[in-house]
């Protein structure tokens, strides 16, 4: 007689397994193989099933002696535990789910032969870093935070050991650097951003990955993930071509390599001072990348001095001149600091304590010592002292919140302290000062501190101001270099409905907001009084400044913040009730059309239908003959300034006022409040959007000319799209035709062209934002026009002009998106010949994203690099992200054919194995998944799961899915669902992430897997028809099922028990209770009573068979 018995956990209702007896000793049992992952470690820990396991050894006992009937299950069974046990057990994907999935890791030959390469699995981490260093586009979030995430998602999506991520992330960086455009001059980040990624993100990346996974291992083998790390090191000797310091860093591989010989040095000669310059310490000619990362990571506690003595890392030093002892050597013994402050502004700091020094320097030295000790620390240690860099930062920004908060009565503090917080703000205003906070994610919190500041120094009147000198301690420079620095963290000069709505109802953009810059630092805040939270972050700042802070406790502030939106989303009012404003406006008309005649002088007149009229008697209490600047606070300027850019742009259009005078009066509003040309910059690209403002020509006259250049520019631009695989025609106009500019656009360039090139890194950030969005906005073809008209002015910086003008193209031309697309494409796996995959050497990520901007005679830029560079400025992020699924269907049905028998017998030994096929899949889903995440981001990867890609495989017709045959419908299958879960990953994470990072991105998972799932789960009810092939959809669903169940089992967890119900259902009806039963088992507690379900019925079902 047959039976069903069932042993249950304690105290529970869940089965620990199920036995079924025939009655004729024949034993068949049922074993959730992967349930313990549903209820929490205490109850499904592998030693729960020892007892399982010696029952099962004792059958196998009584049927080696006949006892019982052999019977195999029982032999597999024991093995599956055994394997459990061990920690090795893994699922069978493959038999699992009846697909091709890749079992296989990164580090397999299989990724060496075929498709981009070995080491393409990781083109994330390459495409994360280029894409960081693009200075135009701040970062909400620490790069420390995002690179923390990206190293845990792929360590599980390419099955790699700690080790190969850790040399993932090395690698991937010495490639960063190797491609600094070092040669080439422009106000961008330089090489020194890129060696802050290197060795300060980098490092501090995997000091979290590290404590992270020493916090969940037990004390043996905390031991093991140090020494994977330590592996990851020493096998960098291997790539000595990375290994080589561009020439600007030379001194300091040398300088770290000394370090290290000295210690030797000192070790063997029985010197107590260890790190002291011995007499033979000479200046080593053979340092090189990997000294400056090994000391990097002995700065965080990562490795220790024991590195030292790895085979060939040290270098026997050589008997010549003794090696210079460090300024900051002399400070910490007693030396003046203002004697040592040019030396120590070139020196970077070694060590924490020096940095302590110097910022008691700062809090209570006098005040030349306070100016010096500021002036120090935005200078070289800011910018290139990277094994400290986070420790200067927050020095930085301690200092400057030292003001804060505000205090009623306060204004004389300020102005006391006014030289030093002139030196602070102008230090972290430089193009890679900007660039560095933004990389640690500190653009929230250097708003906030600027917010204050702005308010205060805006609001006092200057004293006998005539012109500011941003190299001068004043009222208005301190309030220019501080409003100029706050608008260059966010997007000013885009209206609030520049988030348009596309067709699908979701944002096209996602650029920073001062509403979401506030939002997100609060949020900080709140999350960091958490006791969890604060321990393990990076920053500590002062308790008293955590909190909440809002626009609305700064009043002037908020007025012109929004005014300036009024104004970018209309015209101005005819009718305007503040006199005093237009009074003003009026005062600065006269000043700044000086030279205009009395009987044509220009004015702000609010009874006229136009807000400019001629013959106007001079403003109240202002003399005929001399009209002086108005002695206001900044403020006051700043409201009127757009009533007076109305007036005389509208002068310039009819001929009132001419061109030359136009520019004049504006270059001498910025000399006069160099923050009015955030004022100039707004209105101008606001104008340019509305298309009322007639062209000009461009003849030498009446604007500069660019004809001169012109054709050169052009010319280069095109070879520099073609050598991308971009060839489109720049150019739409005959040469005969003179160059035409928009005025509003004209008078910004010629405007940008009489900047001092010493105050350019202040203004830059804003006349450069101003240029782009006039040169994107506007129908008319300008790029090329004001690069032209730049490279006159700016011959050094050519090539970065030529670099800037070629990304002009993609803000309007779809073609050429699709275009630069496919170019990469080819670029990283190689082109596709009559519909087959063909393998060349020039391919994978060295081919994708270039080796050096400047390795040859002539500007040479890859098509990855060029991509990265302008993916943000594509006009529609739906058509990006449908070619790149295009592409990527067209690469699968590729593999399809190359894995296809149907050939001559004699070249079926060409077909490719399915294994290499698998990788290849692996290879196109992470460079398509990467490609979308940094085009559209959080809000495009959103638009993929819940619309275009269901609308894809909902499309009928012609060219639908699964119309090219059988195994080229399984291909199509697998590769959309590796892209959905690769792209997914990629800004959500494989499970649980930081609250930094989850409050930003994670948290958005839920909703979006959920609605995916559902769609999935209804069409396989029959709710929804499809349009694609039933092939296509099969391998779909049972692919990416089978990766949420393999890899990011958190996001099961995160699904209604409905959907999930429904989804296994489903799985169940196509023969794979397997899959069902792995998907519920990942659901959770809510799931167990469905999974208990699932087992009595499967069991059921075997029972009545």
């Amino acid at each position: 007689m047959s039976s069903v018995y069932a042993w249950y956990f304690p105290y529970t209702k869940v089965p620990k397994f199920l036995v079924y007896y025939d009655g004729n000793f024949n034993f068949m049992i049922f074993f959730p193989k992967v349930c313990m992952h549903s209820l929490g470690e205490l109850w499904y820990r592998p030693e729960n099933f020892n007892y399982l396991l010696r029952k099962l050894q004792l059958i196998g006992a009584l049927e080696s002696k006949n006892v019982l009937p052999a019977y195999n299950l029982l032999d597999s069974l024991t093995m599956n535990i055994q394997n459990v046990i061990s920690t090795r057990y893994q699922l069978d994907r493959s038999r699992l789910l009846g697909v091709l999935l890749s079992t296989q890791p990164c580090s397999s030959s299989v990724f060496s032969i075929f498709g981009a390469g070995k080491g393409s699995c990781w083109v994330p981490f390459d495409m994360f870093m280029e894409n960081a260093m693009d200075g135009r586009h701040l970062h909400a979030i620490s790069s420390v935070e995002f690179l923390t995430e990206l190293s845990k998602t792929l360590q599980v999506l390419n099955r790699a050991t700690w080790q190969e991520t850790f040399q993932a992330l090395w690698i991937s960086g010495l490639r960063l650097v190797q491609r600094g455009p070092e040669a080439l001059e422009g106000p961008f980040p330089h090489l020194y951003s890129r060696l802050c990624m290197l060795l300060a993100i980098i490092p501090l990346s995997v000091a979290t990955i590290v404590k992270e996974e020493v916090d969940k291992l037990d004390g043996g083998m905390v031991s093991a993930i140090k020494e994977e790390l330590v592996s990851s090191l020493q096998i960098l000797v291997q790539f000595s071509g990375l290994l080589s310091p561009p020439p600007a860093t030379v001194h300091f591989a040398n300088t770290a390599a000394r370090k290290a010989a000295i210690v030797l040095s000192n070790l063997k000669s029985g010197n107590e001072n260890l790190y002291g310059y011995s007499k033979d310490s000479s200046a080593i000619k053979a340092g090189n990348m990997l000294h400056l990362i090994v000391e990097a990571c002995i700065a965080r506690n990562l490795i220790d001095t024991s590195a030292y003595f790895w085979p060939g890392y040290v270098v026997p030093l050589e008997a010549s001149s003794q090696a210079q002892e460090s300024p900051w050597s002399s400070l910490t013994e007693g030396s003046p600091l203002v004697e040592l402050k040019d030396a120590l502004m070139v020196t970077p700091a070694s060590s924490v304590a020096e940095l302590e020094k110097l910022y008691s320097f700062a809090v209570s030295g006098s005040e030349e010592e306070k100016l010096a000790a500021s002036k120090v620390l935005c200078g070289a240690s800011l910018l290139r002292g990277w094994n400290i860099q986070e420790h200067v930062v927050q020095i930085v920004l301690k200092l400057l919140s030292s003001f804060l908060p505000l205090d009623s009565g306060s204004d004389g503090r300020y102005v006391q302290h006014m030289p030093m917080l002139h030196a602070l703000i102008s230090g972290i205003s430089s193009v890679d000062a900007v660039h560095i906070l933004s990389m640690y994610g500190l653009v929230p919190e250097v708003a906030a501190m600027l917010m204050p500041l702005c308010e205060i120094f805006g609001s006092l009147p200057p004293s006998d101001h005539r012109s500011c000198n941003f190299e001068k301690a004043s009222v208005y420079s301190v309030f220019s270099s501080a409003f100029l620095s706050l608008l260059r963290l966010w997007k000013f000069h885009r209206p609030p409905i520049e988030n348009a709505l596309s067709r699908h109802g979701v944002f096209v953009r996602s650029e920073l907001s001062l509403d979401f810059l506030l939002l997100l630092r609060n949020s900080r805040s709140a999350l960091k009084n958490l006791s969890n939270v604060s321990k393990s972050s990076i920053f500590q700042l002062d308790p008293s400044l955590q909190k909440p802070v809002y626009i609305d406790s700064f009043p002037k502030l908020r007025a012109w913040y929004f005014q300036n939106q009024a104004c970018i989303a209309s015209t101005l009012s005819t009718v305007y009730n503040r006199p005093n404003v237009l009074h003003v406006a009026n005062n600065i008309l006269k000043i700044i059309c000086h030279k205009v005649p009395k009987d044509g002088i220009l004015s702000v007149n609010p009874q006229s239908t136009s807000n400019s009229s001629m013959g106007s008697s001079p403003p109240p209490g202002v003399p005929e003959d001399m009209c002086q600047w108005p002695t206001l606070p900044a403020w006051d300027v700043l409201e009127a300034i757009p009533f007076v850019l109305e007036a005389v742009l509208t002068a310039c259009a009819h001929g009132r006022l001419s061109s030359r005078d136009l520019i004049t009066g504006l270059r001498d509003l910025a000399d006069f409040l160099p923050a009015s040309l955030a004022a100039i910059v707004s209105y101008f690209s606001a104008e340019i959007t509305r298309g009322i403002w007639k062209p000009v020509m461009l003849n030498g006259t009446d604007w500069p000319s660019p004809a001169a250049t012109l054709p050169v520019v052009e010319s280069e631009i095109n070879e520099v799209l073609a050598k991308a695989g971009v060839n489109i025609n720049i150019s739409s106009r005959p040469r005969s035709v003179m160059p035409m500019l928009p005025l509003p656009i004209a008078a910004l360039i010629s405007l940008s062209i009489t900047v001092k090139m010493e105050e350019f890194s202040h203004l830059h950030g804003i006349i450069g934002q101003g240029i782009e969005i006039c040169a994107t906005s506007s129908s008319w073809p300008s790029m090329q026009i004001i690069g032209a008209l730049w490279s006159q002015k700016v011959r050094r910086w050519h090539d970065f002009i030529i670099l800037a003008c070629s990304q002009s193209p993609f803000t309007r031309d779809n073609t050429a998106v699709s275009q630069l697309i496919r170019s990469c494409f080819t670029s990283f796996l190689g082109p596709l010949v009559d519909g087959r995959s063909c393998y060349v050497a020039n391919r994978g990520v060295a081919d994708l994203l270039g080796k050096t901007l400047d390795e040859r005679a002539r500007l040479v830029v890859a098509p990855g690099f060029l991509y990265m560079r302008s993916c943000r400025l594509f006009p529609d992020n739906n058509f990006v992200c449908e070619e790149i699924l295009k592409v990527v269907i067209e690469r699968a049905r590729a593999l399809a054919n190359d894995c296809s028998s149907e050939r001559p017998g004699h070249l079926r030994s060409d077909c490719m194995p399915l294994s290499a096929a698998s990788s290849l899949v692996e290879q196109i889903s992470s460079l398509a998944a990467t490609m979308l995440c940094h085009a559209g981001g959080l809000n495009l990867i959103r638009l993929l799961y819940e619309h275009i890609l269901p609308t894809l495989l909902l499309s009928a017709g012609e060219d639908k899915l699964g119309s090219a045959g059988h195994v080229c419908s399984l291909f199509e299958g697998y590769a959309l669902a590796y892209v959905l879960l690769w792209s997914g990953a990629s800004i959500w994470g494989v499970g649980e992430t930081s609250p930094a990072y989850a409050s930003i991105y994670t948290s958005k998972r839920q909703r979006i897997v959920d609605r995916h799932l559902e769609f999935m789960a209804k069409v396989m009810e029959g709710n929804i028809v499809l349009g694609c092939g039933e092939t296509t959809w099969r391998s779909y669903v049972l692919c990416f099922v089978g990766l949420l169940v393999d890899f990011v089992p958190a996001w099961i967890l995160e699904v209604k028990l409905e959907t999930l119900q429904k989804l296994a259902s489903g799985l169940r009806k196509w023969h794979k209770g397997d899959l069902a039963l792995s998907l519920l088992e990942r659901g959770g507690n809510k799931a167990v009573t469905s999974v208990v379900e699932s087992l009595l019925g499967y069991a059921g079902a075997q029972f009545s068979e």
